[in-house]
This record gives C-alpha cells, sequence and structure tokens, in this order.
C-alpha cells in the first residue's frame, strides 16, 4: 500500500466521523475541523489533481513548501497516494506545491509544474499568477473524492525525501511511542512543521498511532490561551 493508505486505512476503519484534525490560526481566527473521512476526501480530490493535471504518478517527485496547515497534510497525502516522493528541494521537481510566500522560489526551480495554494479557510484562491502555474483552490474542487493508486506499490518505494515507505512508517510510529502517543490521544501542538524539520515526529506520528491533532498556526503566546484552548478541544497531551 501506499503511504496514504498506510496511515489513512486503520483510522477510517477505526471511527471515521471523528475530529481528526483540528486547525487553528490565530492570526485570521479560523478553526477548521476535519474528520476522518473528510480528510480522505480531500486527499483524494489533490490525488486525482496531481494525476490528472500535473502527470504525477508513482516515482515521481513533489516538493512542497507550505506551513503546518491541514491542507499541507492533504497535499503530502495525496502526493503519497499517487505514489510520489515528497522532497524539500524544489530544483528539478515534477512538481512543486507552495503558497504564495515562495512562488518566486518555486518558479525558479526549474519544477515541471507549479501549484500555489492561497491557504484560504473559505477557499477563494490566488489572482495574477504566473502564466502555467495552476491556482490549487480552484483546480481541486473539479476533481472526485475517490482516488484508486496505481497498481504494484511497494514499501520499498521513495516516499519522503530519500526514505521508503517502510522507513517513514517506522520513523513515525517510533516517534510515536516514544511519546507514549496511543489511539486515544488528541493532541495539540503550535510547533510549525514542514517537510524538512518535523514531519515525522508531529503530524505523521499522530496519524501513525490512530489519535488525533490540534494543530495551531501563530498561537498565542499566553501560556494560559492555550490551556483553555487545550481544555475546550479535550485535549490529551500535548507537543511543543
Amino acid at each position: 500500500m501506499t503511504l496514504t493508505e498506510n496511515l489513512l486505512r486503520p483510522l477510517l476503519a477505526s471511527d471515521p466521523a471523528r475530529p481528526l484534525i483540528t486547525y487553528y490560526d490565530d492570526a485570521t481566527g479560523e478553526r477548521i475541523e476535519l474528520s476522518g473521512t473528510t480528510l480522505a476526501n480531500w486527499a483524494a480530490k489533490t490525488a486525482n489533481l496531481m494525476r490528472d493535471e500535473c502527470d504525477i504518478e508513482p516515482g515521481a517527485r513533489v516538493a512542497v513548501l507550505l506551513p503546518a496547515h491541514w491542507q499541507t497534510l492533504v497535499v503530502l497525502l495525496g502526493a503519497w497516494w499517487c505514489g510520489a516522493e515528497v522532497v524539500a528541494d524544489p530544483a528539478g521537481a515534477d512538481l512543486v506545491c507552495c503558497d504564495a510566500d515562495r512562488l518566486d522560489v518555486a518558479t525558479a526551480a526549474g519544477a515541471g509544474v507549479v501549484t500555489a495554494l492561497s491557504l484560504n479557510a473559505f477557499g477563494v484562491g490566488l489572482s495574477d499568477l504566473p502564466a502555467g502555474v495552476l491556482d490549487y483552490a480552484t483546480e481541486v474542487r473539479l476533481h472526485g473524492d475517490v482516488f484508486t493508486p496505481e497498481a504494484g506499490g511497494t514499501d520499498a518505494a521513495p516516499a519522503l525525501d530519500g526514505r521508503s515507505v517502510l522507513e517513514v512508517l517506522t520513523e513515525a510510529r517510533a516517534a510515536a511511542a516514544s511519546t507514549g502517543l496511543t489511539a486515544v490521544d488528541r493532541v495539540l501542538t503550535s510547533y510549525d512543521w514542514s517537510v524538512a524539520d518535523g514531519l515525522v515526529r508531529v503530524p505523521l506520528a499522530v496519524l501513525a498511532a490512530g489519535g488525533s491533532l490540534v494543530q495551531c498556526r501563530n498561537a498565542p503566546t499566553d501560556p494560559e490561551a492555550l490551556d483553555r484552548r487545550a481544555a475546550g478541544e479535550r485535549v490529551t497531551r500535548r507537543l511543543d
């Protein structure tokens, strides 16, 4: 199975309707919650976009230049569902997925395709994009929310910066075990993970353990404010 299937299948089999990702951005006032089913649907739409519009096939390299965000996790799961290898370096990648702040870096990297994400809570896309750059918010909604991966994938296929599916799964499970994460845990973090730093330790470890994630961006500096949020979200663990 692909890395996405390895991560999502147990979660969807146990309780697909429970909150899996809750995302806060305290700079914009956003709070967005996705169940396992909704996360899987978004990942499927993204995988269909990547395969149909960006020609992403097993073994392709997808660079992800995005902050810690629920849409970033969707992009990662979509890429892995296609059998792609996610990388931090955009140079020569088959596809670069970036936010507006890193659009210049993405377009200068010589990638096959660039897809830009507004990360807007209401699905508003980016305007005045350079020729040939796809607007994720506009394009993704046109694709189906069921995805069938290519046959023949193996656990030895590259998945993340040279590590295989099996190696990433093993690292994520080990990270979960090292902090005692379990399927009953609801984990709050304000850590700004990325492909280059912390991706396995925070979101993938939580998914591998079968838990749920409360991801806070631009989190308040007042510890009591985070304590109140943790109590309101019924958080059992915190990773900072």
